[in-house]
């Protein structure tokens, strides 16, 4: 065979399989999104996210998550997190407020990594593995598995298992609306089908034992909604009557059908684009 059709056959597999990017420069930038084929980690410039002093109503999660996380990023102990429950009432908001907070005096780095590529976790954890001098909270955002998907076994390897095991200078934050990550139906269909029922489902709700810390978010009752529109117009600088807020914050959540921090924001964003205001 010639030296050409060996080179064109060699492209040609690097085009299907191509090898794994180099280490960005990590003084680029905060935050990285993981991308596969090829595989490489994306810079992002500007995060989208709010102040940690905006989050109302979830104290308690907010200080351990922060307490956790300053933890690590001194290059102590800390324990991966899911934070679990209501939709809507600032999980994903909270990773990355307290990301923002704790990298002023710290170097921490996040990385998105999306729930299709948690198969592609163990390349990714050999690239941070080669970056010891930095530290890494790698984020899973809206984390929940169906009944055929083995994804979570690949979920597993970060958590716990492996030879290797997860990089001392990774940590892991998920966030989801299940606190075992997988739908009710799905584990009484494994305990009604399986040969050993107690097996079966220990197999499913073992994956969210994994994580150190469970941090549980719950609906937010009115005092606290109104409190984190009160709360948006202080720092945009928008102003209102008191009375005129209240019965149109009122309003909209009950046309929408649900009470939330997303909601709130959701209503501000309204306000402030009615009375010409730049978010």
């Amino acid at each position: 065979m010639s030296d050409a059709a060996l080179t064109r056959i060699a492209e040609a597999l690097e085009r299907v399989s191509p090898p794994p990017g180099a280490l960005p420069d990590f003084t680029q930038a905060s935050a990285y999104l993981w991308h596969v084929a090829p595989d490489r980690l994306q810079p992002v410039q500007d995060v989208k996210r709010v102040s940690l002093d905006l989050l109302v109503g979830i104290d308690r999660a907010r200080d351990t998550l922060r307490a956790n996380t300053e933890q690590f990023a001194k290059g102590f102990a800390a324990n991966n997190a899911l934070l679990w429950g209501a939709r809507g009432m600032g999980k994903s908001s909270l990773v990355k407020a307290i990301h923002a907070h704790v990298s002023k005096t710290h170097a921490l780095k996040l990385i998105e990594l999306q729930r299709e590529d948690l198969p592609s976790v163990g390349r990714l954890l050999g690239l941070l593995r080669a970056a010891p001098d930095q530290r890494f909270v790698l984020f899973c955002d809206d984390l929940s598995f169906s009944h055929d998907d083995e994804h979570y076994k690949s979920l597993k390897a970060v958590l716990d298992g492996g030879i290797e095991g997860r990089p001392e200078n990774v940590i892991l934050y998920a966030t989801s609306n299940r606190r075992h990550l997988m739908p009710r139906d799905m584990i009484e269909n494994e305990r009604g089908s399986a040969i050993n029922p107690s097996e079966a489902v220990e197999e499913k709700v073992s994956l969210s034992d994994r994580f150190g810390l469970w941090l549980g978010f719950h609906p937010c009752d009115q005092d606290q909604y109104l409190a984190m529109i009160s709360g948006y117009c202080a720092a945009y600088g928008v102003t209102i009557d008191a009375g005129t807020l209240r019965a149109e914050a009122i309003e909209w959540q009950q046309t929408r059908g649900a009470r939330s921090g997303r909601v709130a924001w959701q209503y501000f964003t309204d306000l402030a684009g009615r009375t010409g205001v730049t978010l």
